[in-house]
């Protein structure tokens, strides 16, 4: 069987690399952890959930994906927004294929910008929404 949720991740990973917005203020630093050395801006996959959605004779399920948006930028949280701007518009509604199971919707469910305890760096959270279809 393959996992729905590593597909997804990896799906919505392909998605940020490729998007020219996104790369433009990341480059290709979109992670599955935090590397050790930091490498500022980035994007991280954080939790995420699901729940069964299953109707007659189909296996579904409704999962949210956190990404996390990593910005140093002494404290302000301007560019921290305009990293998370650029994932949502890259991945609201995004018209994407999933290899072996089905994508029925992709949508930015919540976005949140703050400062972490560091006073240093701004830090985004993107929470996305998916229905799959289990195949």
């Amino acid at each position: 069987m393959t996992s729905p949720s590593l597909e997804l991740q990896t799906l919505v990973g392909d998605i940020l690399k490729a998007n020219a917005d996104v790369a433009a203020i990341v480059g290709d630093h979109v992670y599955d952890a935090m590397p050790s050395s930091g490498n500022y801006p980035c994007i991280t996959f954080g939790p995420s959930d699901y729940s069964p959605e299953d109707a007659d004779c189909i296996t579904a399920r409704r999962e949210t994906l956190q990404l996390d948006c990593w910005v140093q930028a002494q404290g302000r949280l301007g560019p921290a927004k305009q990293l998370v701007d650029a994932v949502k518009a890259a991945l609201h509604h995004a018209d994407a294929e999933l290899p072996v199971n089905a994508l029925v919707s992709l949508n930015v469910v919540l976005s949140r910008v703050f400062l972490d305890p560091d006073g240093v760096t701004g830090h985004g959270v993107v929470q996305v929404g998916a229905r799959i279809e289990e195949l």
